[in-house]
């Protein structure tokens, strides 16, 4: 790969020299398809460990967005004209041995990960299966038709583990090419830059402070063909692509198809409409009435009523039209800002839909005054966000799992991400009055260095599996469940009386005495995670399946809290140099 290449050079920047080696470039992908923030901690969860991966490198789960990716990952080191075809077909393999071969005969560290699959899957918690062989060279040919075949059979395992065909699967090369065109979505909010014209009856131009607006009422076909021409580019700036119809009463895609073919008269007064941010826009008289003039365009609402009409199989009547406006500006904030607020009922951005409330507003500014240290207040970013790298950074999804762990609740951090930012009960448990900038530190400090294990261990384990210790082995089928850096974080939390050697009347009022960069304070946790860790293996009774519960939490941390006990005392040195940095009401 050329070095020059953009991407490349943003690939580099991320990754040179990181221990994730040829996985760094399916981390990448997710980065920049997805926008996965906090690549650090995704990775640590991610990432299969040992040799016997069965070809799976990356399996991603995210039940939130309700999508899956088993990745294939390979990093050629020569420039070649197109990446090895056995290594597509090596993804037949890793779909049989993920979805139907028996959990017994998995190996030990690819069981989490095949368990939590085949459950999501049966529980219809995927809508989405993404099957990638994500490397670094031009796509092929031979690869593609490999691909084809993985797709068919992975097909086939999805219908035998849920009886259904609502799950989407693509089985898909990520080279260069879509390495280039995925960071070049990730630099730019507009992709169409055609320009259009389409004649509408009525028009009128809006201004503001900072943009331009057009609103009108335009033919549907119009939109049908937008979408037949530039498919789901047309969704660039938005944070959700069309999602795809089925056949079901709660499916609103498929009422608006069934709208837009039985009942096109009424369209309008039944759809909220499409909102389309555009590089240029004018209303244009002409002899027969009104034209608009359009130069490019990007849909950040309305993403389900464009990809329901252009779905359709054919142009729609002539007596549907849609109620749409059109906005330019020059200002990227601005442009932000409207996908933001058009998108309101997404669950995507739910944490931006906080950013703006008293308490991130004030954690913000906390955060604005410590050195080292960056805040987001609760706004997420987007792609070109993701694959930056920034040591610094205190993402808001991560934050909200590091409290959720710290104060008990390790299943909610693993399960429930997204909503510790929707559900206003789990947000209001974590953030308050009482919540600071210093106290996140805290938290989020532990939970890093946590994950800095985890990652270390499981990169032995897979680089260098000869010289792993038995304690070490213990230790990696420890991390290897579902949820564990979660459930240790708990465990560490809930011996802090111990540790300090005093009585915590609140959680929240624990900090470290010295303004501390994000690295000071993951530094002060190394001194305890050498005491914490060999004990991790009595946490084992916190999981069912290879995956924390709530059920079997309390009692594995009330084990390993008593055993921690009973090791504090030979460690009272090391433990009471801790507390001395530590600040608590």
């Amino acid at each position: 790969m050329s070095k020059e290449e953009p991407w490349v050079k943003a690939y580099l920047a991320r990754f040179e020299g990181s221990e994730y080696g040829s996985d760094a470039l399916g981390l990448f992908a997710l980065g920049l398809r997805f926008g996965a923030e906090d690549l650090d901690t995704l990775a640590s969860e991610v990432i299969t460990g040992g040799g016997d991966d069965k070809k799976c490198d990356i399996v991603f789960i995210d039940r939130d967005e309700q999508r899956a990716v088993v990745c294939q990952c390979y990093l050629s080191e020569k420039t070649r004209a197109s990446a090895p075809a056995n290594k597509a077909s090596d993804l037949n393999t890793a779909i049989n041995w993920l979805l139907c071969a028996s959990i017994s005969s998995l190996p030990k560290e690819l069981r989490p990960y095949a368990e939590e699959l085949r459950d999501a899957i049966k529980s219809d918690e995927i809508r989405e299966l993404f099957i990638w062989y994500t490397h670094n060279l031009p796509e092929s040919s031979n690869c593609e038709k490999e691909l084809k075949t993985v797709e068919t059979s992975a097909a086939t395992h999805v219908r035998e583990l849920n009886g259904k065909e609502n799950i989407r699967i693509s089985a898909s090369e990520v080279g260069s090419g879509t390495f280039k065109q995925w960071y070049e979505e990730s630099q730019s909010p507009i992709l169409v830059t055609d320009k259009f014209t389409v004649k509408c009856k009525e028009a009128m131009n809006v201004n503001g402070n900072a943009w331009r607006a057009i609103v009108t009422l335009l033919p549907g076909s119009f939109f049908y063909q937008l979408y037949q021409t530039y498919g789901t580019k047309l969704f660039s700036a938005n944070v959700r692509d069309y999602l795809g119809s089925r056949a079901s009463d709660s499916n609103i895609n498929f009422a608006i198809k069934g709208t837009a073919e039985r009942n096109s008269d009424n369209f309008w007064v039944f759809n909220n409409g499409i909102t389309a941010i555009v590089n240029k826009g004018r209303i244009r008289k002409t002899r027969s009435g009104k034209e608009l003039v359009l130069e490019g365009i990007s849909i950040v609402n309305g993403a389900q009523t464009t990809g329901a009409i252009g779905s359709l199989d054919k142009a729609p009547a002539e007596t549907l039209f849609v109620p749409a406006r059109f906005i330019e500006t020059e200002s990227s904030d601005l442009v932000d800002d409207i996908i933001r607020f058009n998108n309101s009922q997404n669950k995507i951005s739910a944490s931006d839909f906080r950013s703006s409330d008293s308490i991130q507003r004030r954690l913000k500014s906390e955060f604005s005054v410590m050195r080292d240290v960056e805040y987001d207040g609760g706004r997420r970013g987007g792609a070109s966000d993701a694959i930056r790298r920034r040591p610094s950074l205190l993402p808001s999804l991560t934050v909200g799992q590091a409290l959720a762990a710290f104060h008990s609740d390790p299943v909610v951090a693993y399960n429930r991400k997204a909503q510790i930012w929707i559900n206003d009960t789990l947000y209001s448990r974590y953030f308050h009055e009482k919540t600071t900038a210093a106290h996140i530190v805290f938290a989020y400090s532990l939970f890093k260095q946590v994950n800095l294990i985890k990652t270390t261990l499981k990169s032995k384990l897979k680089n260098a599996p000869s010289t792993l210790t038995d304690i070490e082995r213990a230790q990696v089928d420890f991390f290897e469940q579902k949820g564990a850096n979660f459930l240790l974080c708990c465990a560490i939390a809930e011996c802090l009386e111990t540790i300090l050697g005093r009585r915590i009347p609140d959680r929240f009022s624990l900090q470290f005495k010295k303004k501390n960069t994000l690295r000071d304070a993951e530094t002060h946790w190394s001194k305890i995670l050498p005491i914490a860790l060999p004990l991790s293996s009595h946490l084992n009774g916190g999981f069912a399946g290879n995956r924390i519960t709530s059920e079997r939490q309390q009692s594995a941390v009330a084990s390993f809290k008593a055993l921690f006990a009973a090791v504090a005392e030979p460690n009272r040195k090391t433990l009471s140099e801790f507390a001395q940095g530590v600040l608590s009401a």
